[in-house]
Order: C-alpha cells, then structure tokens, then sequence
C-alpha cells in the first residue's frame, strides 16, 4: 500500500496515530530518498489525513551513505515534530564495542536534531536479550529501547522476562503472542497488556504504544487491528 491508502486505512480502523516505517527494504519511503529530497519527504509525511506523526522507525542500508541517510531521517523527523526514531539493533554474532560505537554515533547525529533514538527488541539480533538491551544503553548515553514483549515471550530468553528493560523504554509495539509463535489472533496469546500499561505509567511513560501487526492468511487483519486498539484502550 502507498503511505497514503495506509494513513486512510488507519482512519477507517479509528486509529488516532501513525509511526511511519523508512526503509530502503521497503515499498514506500526510504532513507537514500529521503536524504536525496528532504523536502519532498517532509511534505510526503505531513499529509496524513488527520493523524498525528509519533515515531519513525528508520533502516538505512548498510554503505557509504549509512550515516548521510540516518541524518536526513533525523531532519525529517525534526521537520514534523517528530522526537522519537527507532532503528534496528545489529545482528546476533555483531562484536558488542562495535555496536556501541555505531549506536553512540546515531545518538550523537540524532541530538543533533533533537530526537531521541531507540532499538528495536527484536529475534536474532543483539537485542533478543534483555540484559544486553541494558548494557547497550547503559554504556550509549541516551539510547533507549522500542520494547516489543514478543521477542522476549517468544524467544530464547522468555523465562528471564523484560521488566528491568521499562525505565529505558521510549517506544512499544504490540500484538499478541505465544510461547511458541510470534504472533497469534488477539487474545488467544499471553500478552498482559494491563500489566504492561501499569508498569509504563509508574515511570510516566507518556509516548505511543504502537500495533504492529503482521497480515496472516485466512485471518481478518483490519478485524484484528481494531480489536487490539479497543483492547489497548480499555486499559488506558
């Protein structure tokens, strides 16, 4: 879908909110396009349909350009008042000093416009452990964490759980999840959503809590999407 069908389509789920994805992976906007016209991309993002802007999650690729293209996300954000961007963690087997080096180098750039950075809790990268997720922002200064419970209930780790990792966390993404499968139908998984609000709230978690929810085949998405944000509402 175009960034545009996606913002309709939130509008029509109720959603009140949007983080918007740059990925040179991906099919709607990346980071090299971004960094080669900044201001067709801050026009792009400001054209959503009601929504207001809360994050960004930014996946440049690997290069010479790594960092030019990290930076003119940076601006964009800036550019719509956007504070917060998240970027993948390095994968599992990636030496630690050089992901501190590269993630000190990210903050650095994004202070630079005032926005805060975060890694994503994800399988298979350095982050699918919780205690190293605080290493890495004990020893990044400023660095946070897009805490998603899923990799951690799902993953090698699950029996250790994520509660030291809240007072880090700048962003979350939700759905519902399994001991053995990443994502199931809402409420048919082991999420405690209500747990989770509470713990946010005691450190004055005041950013989004974002759906992120994958299509699965013979399962009504848009039907799943709106039953989890009524679910995350209830609790608020």
């Amino acid at each position: 879908m175009s960034l545009t069908d996606c913002f309709e389509k939130l509008i029509d789920l109720e959603y009140s909110a949007v983080e918007i994805s740059v990925d040179e992976a991906g099919a709607q906007l990346k980071p090299s396009e971004v960094r080669q016209n900044l201001e067709k991309a801050i026009s792009l993002c400001r054209d959503t349909h009601r929504l207001d802007m809360v994050a960004y999650k930014v996946s440049p690729a690997p290069g010479p350009t790594y960092y030019d293209d990290f930076q003119a996300c940076c601006r964009l954000a800036k550019a719509t008042k956007v504070s917060s961007v998240t970027v993948p963690s390095a994968e599992l087997g990636t030496p630690f000093n050089e992901e501190v080096e590269r993630l000190r180098k990210l903050v650095d750039l994004a202070n630079e416009e005032s926005v805060v950075v975060s890694i994503k809790s994800e399988l298979g990268c350095l982050s699918e452990d919780p205690d190293t997720v605080v290493v890495l922002c004990d020893n990044v200064k400023g660095l946070g964490v897009a805490l998603d419970p899923s990799h951690y209930l799902a993953g090698p780790h699950r029996k250790r759980g994520f509660d030291h990792l809240i007072k880090y966390t700048y962003n979350v993404y939700l759905r519902d999840t399994s001991e053995t499968k990443l994502q199931v139908r809402v409420g048919q998984g082991e999420i405690d959503y209500g747990k989770l609000v509470n713990q946010l709230s005691r450190v004055k978690y005041d950013r989004a809590l974002t759906v992120h929810m994958i299509e699965q085949e013979g399962i009504d998405h848009a039907g799943e999407m709106r039953k989890l944000r009524l679910l995350l509402e209830s609790w608020l």
